[in-house]
């Protein structure tokens, strides 16, 4: 069978039917897809369907695809049954390496010679899960996010035997079911949004360690300050608004720059090419207005409760 377009892969398989999992099941479910789910665990079928429940009423808020349904979910007794008939696999079992190697494998003997498979894997090299696979070239990670039917980026990223092809298809079915994909350009691991979360908590802790503030102050600074920004922006395009009408070129002759000319380049031509188009005045109204969507949007904690 000709691997259908990413666009077209109607059932897809849930290897894993954790929180990660079965936040999948439900992302794929609400754009109109056939989910089929296996997990070994003690009611695992059971677990999964609280959680396509519970994130139902948010995706239908986000908005269904035509013929959406939950009743689309079916939970199947193994992997070999799971993965053959499936256009694409997303793999959530726990994180341990072996165990993902063991699986890849055994997908690798069921599945459709076309079917792509992607693991949910936070950490680990593609290229160490497609070791044992007799057609490594359709292996990639998809790194998603929790909420992982909500949140939309998921990381896509190739081992040494990963084929363009598998990785640009990875990407555009993430696309399709409404995700927003990155490809890595090589493998690392824990590829590149938690490397950035990591560094971030290890300051956050050494602050608090050194006295400077608590862990509380720490989630107010981010969430209130830069985080807001971050949420549609990033790093690099807040450091371009933040030179003023001078923009990115502001910024590093103010601030000054250490990472030597190709860095500079780099960075600029970006910016460049990303908003070269727009005056800086444009910009800044578009960061406004998506604050005040945000700050609009925002709820409190809910209180404690008494008694």
């Amino acid at each position: 069978m000709t691997r259908p377009a990413p666009k077209d892969a109607k059932t897809i398989a849930c290897v894993g039917g954790g929180y990660i999992g079965a936040g999948w099941a439900a992302c794929f479910l609400a754009q109109g897809r056939d989910v089929v789910m296996s997990d070994p665990g003690p009611d695992a079928e059971a677990k999964a369907r609280v959680v396509i429940d519970q994130a139902w009423p948010y995706l239908k808020k986000l908005g269904l695809a035509p013929g959406a349904s939950r009743k689309r979910f079916r939970f199947v007794g193994s992997v070999a049954e799971a993965v053959a008939d499936a256009d694409f696999v997303q793999e959530s079992a726990p994180d341990r390496e072996d165990l993902k190697i063991k699986l890849f494998a055994e997908m690798d003997k069921h599945a459709r010679r076309d079917t792509i498979f992607a693991s949910s894997s936070s950490a680990f090299l593609p290229s160490r899960l497609q070791s044992k696979c007799k057609h490594p070239e359709r292996v990639v990670i998809g790194h998603p996010f929790a909420p992982s039917y909500l949140v939309p980026l998921v990381e896509v990223v190739g081992g040494k035997k990963t084929s363009k092809a598998a990785m640009k298809w990875a990407f555009d079915f993430y696309e399709s079911v409404g995700k927003k994909s990155m490809m890595l350009k090589n493998e690392i691991e824990s590829y590149v949004a938690n490397r950035i979360q990591h560094v971030v908590f290890e300051e956050a802790a050494t602050l608090v360690d050194q006295g400077i503030c608590t862990y509380e102050d720490i989630d107010t600074a981010v969430a209130y300050g830069p985080g807001m920004r971050w949420a549609f922006a990033g790093p690099t395009t807040c450091y371009h608004l933040g030179g003023g009408k001078g923009g990115i070129r502001h910024m590093i002759d103010h601030f000054g720059w250490k990472r030597g000319d190709k860095a500079r380049k780099a960075l600029v031509g970006s910016i460049d090419k990303r908003y070269g188009h727009l005056e800086m005045a444009e910009l800044e109204a578009w960061r406004d207005d998506n604050l005040l969507a945000i700050i609009k949007g925002l709820k409190p904690v809910p209180a404690r409760k008494k008694g």
